[in-house]
């Protein structure tokens, strides 16, 4: 049986050259041949505004766009995460798109007295792949991937999504086009799989 799976493309800059599109297809195209419902979001297509206040992000109307966009989350059984690493983290567009779209309410209920906020989105599995500059093994090693450990469990865990599989993709700066083949070829069999 089938998934539903949303595809968020997280890379800012809409030229069709950039990797994180192409990856996103192709796991796109495999997952629709292998009989997988697929929706996608694409951060380059959308316009929000940026959050700037406690009281907007927890009591604030979402902007249409971002309830549409909440919807898909709803709607979906696993979601496809793809960002290149900026400065060492996602691109202020995805994590502002984060902070739009996970609110209390949807993403997770406010804690009541001092417990824990209800996680809103359990049941949901996720797939983080990051492209970047340097060598994967490096961001993994050296700066322990700080920033792909805080997606992880600070926003997509405390929202109640898990498991979450990652995928470090080094060195994309070279345009190596056999490694990209390579990476293709991988998102096209975890497509299949809805992985």
């Amino acid at each position: 049986m089938g998934r539903r799976i949303l595809i968020i493309d997280g890379h800012p800059d809409a030229r069709a050259e950039r990797f994180i599109h192409a990856l996103a297809q192709a796991y796109g195209e495999s997952a629709e041949q292998a009989g997988h419902e697929i929706r996608q979001i694409r951060i380059s297509e959308l316009n929000f505004p940026l959050l700037r206040r406690r009281e907007d992000f927890e009591n604030g109307i979402p902007p249409p766009v971002i309830r549409r966009c909440q919807e898909a989350i709803a709607w979906a059984d696993h979601l496809l995460i793809l960002f290149p690493l900026w400065l060492g983290s996602m691109p202020a567009a995805l994590k502002a798109f984060f902070e739009q779209t996970l609110r209390p309410g949807f993403a997770f209920a406010p804690a009541r007295g001092r417990g824990m906020p209800k996680k809103r989105l359990t049941g949901k599995s996720a797939h983080v792949v990051v492209t970047m500059g340097m060598p994967a093994l490096f961001y993994r090693w050296y700066f322990r991937a700080h920033s792909l450990k805080s997606l992880a469990r600070n926003i997509l865990g405390f929202c109640g999504i898990g498991p979450i599989r990652q995928s470090l993709i080094g060195m994309i700066a070279t345009g190596d086009s056999t490694a990209r083949q390579q990476w293709l070829g991988k998102m096209r069999t975890l497509g299949g799989k809805g992985q």
